[in-house]
């Protein structure tokens, strides 16, 4: 991911041009997946415009795709690199996966903020005036990182209650898709943690490189990779 506003600028319409490519060829030879589904609703009844049809695309490769890479890929350097005695004990006992899920969602999530609210009001928040039609940017990581909130919240661990993270966003704004990025999350920890449970990161923590942009994800993580017997 690029932080050069040129090359934001020029990567956006290629992206979206792709994507309405995509979506005509969908049209016309439909397949037994996701898009194609959705081009068929839209045309049955016009429930999508073609604007919000793409637009619909945009959301699921993005927030369907890329946070959960980083929740993983986060997740896993976090664990290997910085907490090793919470892996172990992830790896004495399964059952605390569910939980370490969610903890690494509060610890290390992959948005670093909601999508832009619009203050219709004056509103004052911590002794700051906020004048009204105002935008507002949330910082989920922030919210979640909140002493307050959470007992030692920059201590990972695995364990404690999570309720109340933010990272999915809130009340009418909660993210349709949660339930799918826990179930990939905790079917990707599974499989990596019974195939590898030797996993070692070559590196260390100031190497790894975050990427810039409303997601907090890792440009790359290096892993090395040992079966069990090897």
């Amino acid at each position: 991911m690029s932080n050069d506003p040129q090359r934001i600028t020029a990567a956006a319409p290629a992206l979206l041009g792709y994507l309405r490519e995509l979506v005509d060829h969908k049209r016309r030879a439909p397949a037994d997946d996701l898009l194609s589904r959705l081009v068929q609703a839209q045309s049955a009844d016009g429930r999508l415009s073609p604007e919000e049809l793409v637009a619909t695309t945009f959301l699921l490769l993005v927030a369907g795709h890329e946070t959960t890479v980083h929740l993983i890929a986060a997740g896993m350097a976090t664990l290997l690199l910085l907490h090793p005695e919470q892996l172990a004990r992830l790896q004495r006992d399964r059952g605390l996966l569910p939980g370490a899920v969610e903890e690494l969602l509060r610890y290390e999530g992959p948005v670093k903020t909601a999508t832009l609210r619009f203050t219709t009001e004056p509103v004052e928040l911590a002794g700051t005036r906020i004048p009204p039609n105002s935008p507002v940017a949330i910082a989920l990581t922030s919210a979640n990182r909140d002493d307050k909130q959470f007992d030692a919240a920059d201590t990972l661990d695995i364990t404690r209650p999570t309720a109340g993270h933010l990272a999915f966003g809130h009340g009418i704004h909660y993210c349709v898709g949660a339930p799918l990025a826990r179930l990939e999350a905790h079917v990707a920890f599974t499989g990596l943690l019974d195939r590898y449970p030797d996993m070692q990161l070559p590196c260390a923590p100031g190497d790894l490189v975050w990427q810039p942009g409303m997601f907090r994800g890792l440009a790359s993580l290096p892993i090395r990779l040992r079966p069990p017997g090897h």
